[in-house]
């Protein structure tokens, strides 16, 4: 892909898909990937007002943005979130599949019902975004996909074994996607995040957010912007030797 790199605005002329974008880490990753110059769909399913502002902060920055609405998990949402920011905003170069949802309860208490949600929203809504996004990148030969995973999804999580396989499945995919389209010009990474002051985190009560924190090397727990930070490096059209790589920003809490 050829394009001008510029050190202040080095995704310029790209387009991007952050799915899950109007709050905690997709809203971060979404105005990062604005800042540096990307023209950015914004996709939300049920915070419309919340994914509007994200998409008028992003135009801020001088960059094209618009908000979609779609349930990700459906594949007919995700073939019209496509076809409208191609039409919008240009073919999309980088998808960044961020949206998914958690949940804690013993292994036994979850129901078939609870690990489909979980699959679907966590495995299958990024499967379903990546058939979509490829013939384009193929046909450019170039193109980034990022996947938000989890700790979990390589550690295990107690409690969160649903979650944990799903998040795994992700991580699986990316090796094997990266494999396949080496020679492409596609780079296929995920990122695993730690312990993030996201609204889950703040759900918990002083004491224990103390205790993870603490638990942390660095002292602290993560922000979005760390995350948004991370994608950003993996979205540069300069790293394109790295791929099929499972980056864990996680303050030191998995080494």
């Amino acid at each position: 892909m050829n394009q001008t790199l510029s050190t202040t605005r080095p995704l310029f002329g790209q387009t991007a898909i952050v799915t899950g974008a109007s709050r905690g880490i997709g809203r971060a990753i979404a105005l990062a990937l604005a800042k540096a110059g990307a023209n950015v769909a914004v996709n939300y399913l049920t915070r419309e007002n919340s994914a509007r502002e994200v998409a008028l902060h992003c135009r801020s920055y001088g960059s094209n943005a618009i908000a979609i609405q779609g349930d990700v998990t459906k594949k007919s949402d995700v073939t019209r979130l496509f076809k409208e920011t191609s039409a919008q905003l240009g073919s999309v170069t980088l998808l960044i599949n961020n949206a998914g949802i958690a949940r804690s309860q013993l292994f036994l208490d979850t129901t078939e019902s609870d690990w489909d949600q979980l699959m679907d929203a966590n495995l299958k809504a990024p499967f379903y975004c990546i058939q979509e996004a490829l013939p384009a990148m193929l046909q450019r030969q170039y193109g980034r996909i990022i996947n938000i995973s989890s700790i979990w999804g390589i550690t295990g999580g107690s409690y969160e074994v649903a979650y944990s396989a799903s998040k795994g499945g992700l991580i699986a995919l990316t090796k094997a996607l990266a494999k396949e389209l080496g020679t492409t010009g596609i780079t296929v990474n995920a990122v695993a995040p730690g312990a993030i002051d996201t609204e889950m985190i703040q759900a918990l009560t002083e004491e224990d957010r103390a205790r993870i924190s603490a638990d942390t090397p660095v002292g602290r727990l993560g922000t979005p912007d760390d995350i948004a930070n991370t994608v950003l490096f993996l979205a540069s059209p300069q790293t394109s030797f790295l791929t099929g790589q499972i980056i864990s920003p996680n303050g030191g809490l998995l080494t």
